[in-house]
Parts: structure tokens; C-alpha cells; sequence
């Protein structure tokens, strides 16, 4: 007889965006976990089916202020951060630092003493935000434009991209998810980069995302009005997410490197696109790239090569945490086009966060994440 495993009791801090309602999804059909917090300070006191209508019956607790929580007796072992960046270094300074201080004061928790004594110990924390994805905090600065708060918990988050930090996400109890545009792109880039497949120059990443990905949040450009029935690129050549990307190829590549990078609102509901042109070395081969991408990802569940002369697109992997990859031979001599897909909800996001929860708490990797993409 199978002894019963005690259940993981989690929280989610910012559950009333869309990162926090796919948590939610995602979750309540894990068998190892039970939610035991969720937290909204614009919507504390409501039922969370009055903000998710999809979410109604399945039994939890009302979303509540950060500072209204009764942190004693809550025993958590996982917080999952749905917040956004600057607010989250500030809460897991406070979840973590040994001496209870941070983000804990007057104005937001009334008693640090009482939050400080229930969440330090083993608690593990799985960062959404960007706060601890950038390892150089003067490089965060820069390009956030705000001093980091937790610099010495900086030193210890282990950057959250499943596939290639598999073991240090095991041993860890700070992990920084990746963001939906650097998930895509790493994925198809690091192990090109690693077996000396591509050039580190040029580089060329065309992105394309659906408008959940830029947040819940009321912002004009985001009403329909302005993006339906158009497509428009921003933050051209100043995206956050680059230096991000920059980071991980770097050191995939072992020489710094810089890549073109430009991402595009499409006028959907979720789901993610890259198309990336890179320059092969000396001797290489399209199919090389695809046979070095099909050995570095045979074992993994979530990641796939496509079958050759299939074109991956959003509606392959929409609801799931999978990632599909395409490899394609460019008509100037000597390059490639790599075509990538997510859903920037779930394997961009959410789906990833509940992947590197399972491989922390030694559970099978694609618990709560089994379900194929729905289609149509």
C-alpha cells in the first residue's frame, strides 16, 4: 500500500491577473497540491468567480490584501509571485531574508514580527515577475530604471528555464521564471549555440504575442478599439525582455553577444510566435540545426521538433505547456529560419512556474500539465 504524500500548500500572491488565474487552473486539478492563499489587494474580500467566472465551485479561499493575511498557521511551502516587477523583489526579500526585514513595515504588513516567524524556514518562492531574472542588478537598474531591493537574494535565484537549469531548480528555493518572449527564444537558440551550430552575430528574433501578454491592467493601447483588426511592433530595440535573452546566450555561447530583437501585439487572446533568422558556422548543415535540436530535447516532455516542412503556429499549442519548434532552410546561402510557438500564458508563464514546482518538490514534471492544446 502507497503511503499518501501531504499535500503542498501553496499561495499565490496577485491572483487576479492572468499569470495568477492559470495558476489557478493549473492547480486545482494537482494531486499533490492545496491552495491555501490567494492574494488581490484591488479586488481583497471578493469571491475569485467574481473576478474569474470560469474559476467558480472549486472551493477557494476568498482573495485577500497582502497585509490583511494572518501569516501564523498558514504553513505554506510554496509561494508562487504573480506580481509586478519592483513589487515582487520588495515581498520575497521579506519571505526570505533571514532577518525578517524588507518589505516588511507599517504600510504594508502591521505585523512583521508574526509574518517574518511563519513564512522563514524551508518555503520555497517561484518569482513571475522580472525582479530576480536579470543576474547583474546594476544591468536590472538600467533597464527598469529602479534600484534593486534584494541584491543579496539576487545572488541566489536560479534562473527558472526548465530545460537547461533543471538541477539547480531542484536545489533551490528562488526561482526566477523566464519571461514569455525569452522562454521561446531560448529554448530554440541555447542548444544551437552550445554545439557551435550558429554564429553569434546577427541574430534576428521577430516576436509575436497575443495581448494577454501584456498584463490585465485598463491601458489604452490595449483597449480593442486600438488592437483589433492590426498588428503593431513596440518597444523597438528596448524591449526588457533583451537583455534577458542576452544574458542566457551569452552564456550558452561562453562570448557576450547582443541579437535583434523586436516583439509585435497581435490582435488574440494568448499565444506566442518567434521567428528567428540565424547565420550557420562553417560547415553546417539545416539539418544539422534540426538534428541538434531533436538530440537536445528526445527526452523532453514539453518541447518538440516538428516534423520537416511543418510550420508551427499559436493554435499547435493553445491551453498547453507545450513548445514546438520548426527548421527551415532560408534562400540566402548559409542562413536558417527557426519558427517557435507557446502559449505565453502557460509555457511562457504559468505552466512553466508549476513545471519548476514540481521538479522542487521531487514530483513527476508534468503533474497538473498533461492536457493537449485545444483545438479549434
Amino acid at each position: 500500500m502507497t503511503q499518501s504524500r501531504k499535500k503542498i500548500r501553496a499561495a499565490i500572491l496577485g491572483a487576479s491577473g492572468y499569470t495568477g488565474a492559470e495558476l489557478i487552473r493549473l492547480l486545482v486539478r494537482h494531486p499533490h497540491v492545496e491552495i491555501a492563499l490567494i492574494t488581490a489587494d484591488r479586488k481583497a474580500g471578493q469571491a475569485i468567480e467574481s473576478v474569474y467566472p470560469h474559476l467558480t465551485g472549486l472551493g477557494l479561499p476568498d482573495l485577500m490584501a497582502i497585509k490583511d493575511v494572518e501569516w501564523p498557521g498558514l504553513e505554506l511551502d510554496v509561494i508562487f509571485c504573480a506580481l509586478p516587477h519592483a513589487t515582487s523583489q520588495e515581498i520575497i526579500k521579506g519571505i526570505l531574508h533571514d532577518t525578517g526585514h524588507g518589505f516588511i513595515d507599517e504600510m504594508i504588513i502591521e505585523r512583521p514580527a508574526d509574518y517574518a516567524n511563519a513564512i522563514k524556514g524551508s518555503v520555497k518562492v517561484i518569482d513571475l515577475s522580472a525582479d530576480f531574472r536579470l543576474r547583474d542588478t546594476d544591468v536590472y537598474t538600467r533597464w527598469y530604471g529602479e534600484y534593486h531591493q534584494a541584491p543579496e537574494l539576487q545572488k541566489e535565484a536560479v534562473y527558472g528555464l526548465t530545460e537547461h537549469y533543471r538541477d539547480a531548480i531542484k536545489a533551490a528555493r528562488l526561482v526566477a521564471c523566464p519571461g514569455c518572449y525569452p522562454t521561446a527564444a531560448l529554448l530554440t537558440l541555447i542548444p544551437l549555440l552550445k554545439d557551435g551550430l550558429i554564429q553569434k552575430d546577427g541574430i534576428i528574433i521577430d516576436a509575436k504575442s497575443g495581448v494577454s501578454g501584456a498584463g490585465r491592467s485598463l491601458k489604452e493601447a490595449n483597449l480593442f478599439t486600438e488592437v483589433s483588426e492590426a498588428i503593431h511592433p513596440y518597444a523597438i530595440a528596448a524591449h526588457r525582455h533583451s537583455p534577458e535573452i542576452e544574458q542566457e546566450l551569452s552564456r550558452a555561447s561562453g562570448d557576450d553577444l547582443m541579437v535583434t530583437f523586436t516583439p509585435h501585439l497581435v490582435p488574440m487572446n494568448r499565444g506566442e510566435l518567434e521567428t528567428i533568422y540565424v547565420n550557420l558556422t562553417d560547415g553546417q548543415t539545416v539539418e544539422d540545426l534540426r538534428a541538434g535540436l531533436i538530440n537536445a530535447y528526445a527526452d523532453e516532455p514539453f518541447v518538440h521538433v516538428v516534423a520537416e516542412g511543418v510550420v508551427p503556429a499559436t493554435r499547435h499549442v493553445r491551453g498547453s505547456n507545450q513548445c514546438l519548434i520548426g527548421v527551415f532552410a532560408d534562400r540566402v546561402p548559409n542562413r536558417a529560419i527557426l519558427v517557435v510557438v507557446i502559449d505565453n500564458l502557460i509555457k511562457g508563464s504559468s505552466g512553466q512556474a508549476i513545471q519548476n514546482m514540481n521538479i522542487m518538490f521531487d514530483l513527476p514534471e508534468t503533474l497538473s500539465l498533461e492536457q493537449a492544446p485545444l483545438f479549434p
